[in-house]
């Protein structure tokens, strides 16, 4: 599944592949608010102590949706709680005050206790703070994407649902860096048809999930998405999903709500997949996240993420300048003017100016300046470009979540046999070898055809225990997409039978023909048809 994605954004989109720290000091979770907003509400029973999600109660016991339990405050939550006399679901005891629960695991660097850090809740943050290696690394030129795959770590309260909800995981973190002043995407003349169906913040407002179903130009003219990139990436999102067995009609892009943006972003879309026993699932989101994160980091580290960008031609700009006179400001501020003249350096000048103009006066926090204490000049320079932070779109991925919608949609019964239908390229094992019988020679000469595809760097297996129905139908059950079979003819001609995993069709095919054929075939160049001539049922 991670190697799927690999193919997808390293190696045909040139995205840089990054691994940084699991555990990063508190002062990076500060910068990028996580430490600040990264709870959620948490009720315990006075009886038996089991701690809940306090939201989800809700959603359980009530027919209050989970957008509307999101947005409640802890006071709402407890009215709520207290108006529906939600008990405890293990023992029915009273629960206790609502209060907010930080998802992030804590721990301390070092043997210093005042050294605090925290598991990351996602990958992102690490691709933010080597933004400027990786700037480099993309020869100082935008646009540009780092990708991270790793484990993410949320302290859940009450983690339920199998693999949907985990404290430990893997994610796919993408971050896509442009320039807002030039947003446009190279990429949407691939992607510009394809459509989308968007369940809009609009329609969720007037209590609606219908999707909208729209092509990618259609959702950029009409102002659904708001970055090109974001819908690019998002119709990458829903082919990815396809390949891996997922309908169309099974997919949606929901727009969250304003109550549950996440604190970092401009807009957001989950990508949700139906299944079977948990309705709508998210498998990615999509967010528009500004120049939020690079502006904080710049904020809490000192360090100048901005980018330098180059006019076509120089322009001449007038600069206006502001200059502290000492000699003015030390009679009206005293021990204080030092303080007053470094306040003065760090303000917009022209408003400064403006304040003068209108008021005769301006508010520096609690100093008030007078025109007498500053000197005012207006200076002509010649700039040759500006410097900017870029701004980024961020598509990530859960890669359980995608195993999980994947196995779902792999199944199927034929016949009353379970076939396990992997998408190829991402089959667990993709070939298995028997010899038709366990004697004459046949297991010598599966096992030597066996050796020879493990070395071409396939994962084989090889069965030789029962009748070869079972070991085709055992071979189904585990989604191996090809079955190779060693029979009398191979001892004669050296040729094979392959059969397909989900058609249960048979090709003749020679043993040293295989290696470039199988190669072909999974990496989708060629289709079962061309690994051999057909054999009739």
């Amino acid at each position: 599944m991670e190697n799927k994605l690999r193919e997808l954004f390293v190696n045909k989109l040139e995205i840089i592949e990054i691994e940084s720290p699991i555990i990063a000091p508190s002062k990076v979770f500060e910068a990028s608010g996580h430490v600040e907003h990264f709870k959620e509400p948490m009720v315990e029973c006075l009886k038996c102590k089991r701690k809940f999600r306090a939201d989800h109660l809700l959603r359980e016991n009530t027919k209050i949706t989970a957008s509307e339990a999101e947005k409640l405050s802890l006071e709402e939550l407890k009215e709520t709680i207290e108006k529906n006399n939600i008990r405890c679901p293990e023992c029915g005891g009273t629960l206790g005050e609502p209060k907010y629960f930080l998802t992030m695991f804590k721990t301390t660097i070092g043997p210093y206790s005042d050294a605090v850090g925290y598991g990351r809740p996602e990958a992102a943050q690490g691709i933010f703070v080597e933004f400027r290696r990786l700037y480099d690394l993309a020869r100082g030129k935008l646009p540009f994407g780092a990708m991270q795959i790793g484990h993410a770590l949320r302290n859940e309260i009450s983690p339920r649902q199998g693999l949907i909800r985990l404290r430990e995981f893997t994610i796919i973190d993408l971050e896509f860096f442009f320039d807002p002043e030039e947003p446009n995407c190279f990429l949407l003349k691939n992607v510009g048809e394809e459509k989308l169906r968007l369940v809009l913040v609009e329609n969720r407002l007037k209590g609606s999930e219908e999707p909208v179903e729209v092509t990618v130009k259609e959702a950029l003219k009409k102002g659904y998405i708001k970055a090109e990139w974001q819908a690019v990436f998002m119709a990458l999102a829903k082919n990815l999903l396809i390949e891996l067995g997922v309908p169309a009609e099974k997919q949606r892009f929901i727009e969250k709500l304003p109550w549950e943006q996440a604190h970092y972003a401009l807009q957001s879309f989950d990508q949700e997949v139906y299944v079977e026993r948990w309705g709508w699932v998210e498998v990615s989101g999509h967010a528009y996240r500004t120049e939020y994160d690079l502006k904080r980091h710049m904020q809490f580290s000192g360090v100048d993420l901005r980018v330098f960008k180059e006019y076509e031609k120089p322009v001449e700009k007038e600069k206006t300048v502001i200059r502290p006179i000492m000699a003015k400001l030390g009679p009206a501020f005293k021990t204080e003017a030092a303080k007053v003249a470094e306040m003065l350096s760090r303000v917009d000048p022209e408003k400064v100016e403006d304040a003068l103009k209108r008021k005769g006066w301006y508010m520096l926090g609690k100093y008030k300046i007078l025109p007498e204490y500053i000197e005012v000049t207006h200076q002509k320079n010649v700039e040759r470009g500006k410097r900017f932070i870029p701004h980024v779109v961020e598509p990530s991925f859960g890669s359980d979540r995608l195993v999980y919608v994947t196995l779902e949609y792999a199944y199927h019964i034929k016949d009353g046999r379970v076939i396990l239908r992997f998408p190829r390229d991402i089959a667990p094992i993709q070939v298995c070898v028997y010899p038709l019988v366990s004697k004459d020679g046949l297991p010598e000469k599966a096992f030597k055809v066996y050796k020879m595809l493990v070395d071409e760097g396939f994962v084989v297996e090889y069965d030789e225990a029962g009748s070869i129905g079972r070991r085709y139908a055992r071979a189904d059950e585990v989604g191996i997409p090809l079955g190779i079979t060693i029979d009398y003819e191979t001892l004669k001609d050296d040729t094979v039978t392959i059969r397909d995993r989900d058609s249960w069709k048979q090709v003749r095919s020679v043993i040293g023909e295989l290696p470039e054929l199988l190669h072909k075939y999974f990496r989708k160049k060629i289709d079962f048809e061309d690994l051999g001539n057909p054999l009739k049922d």
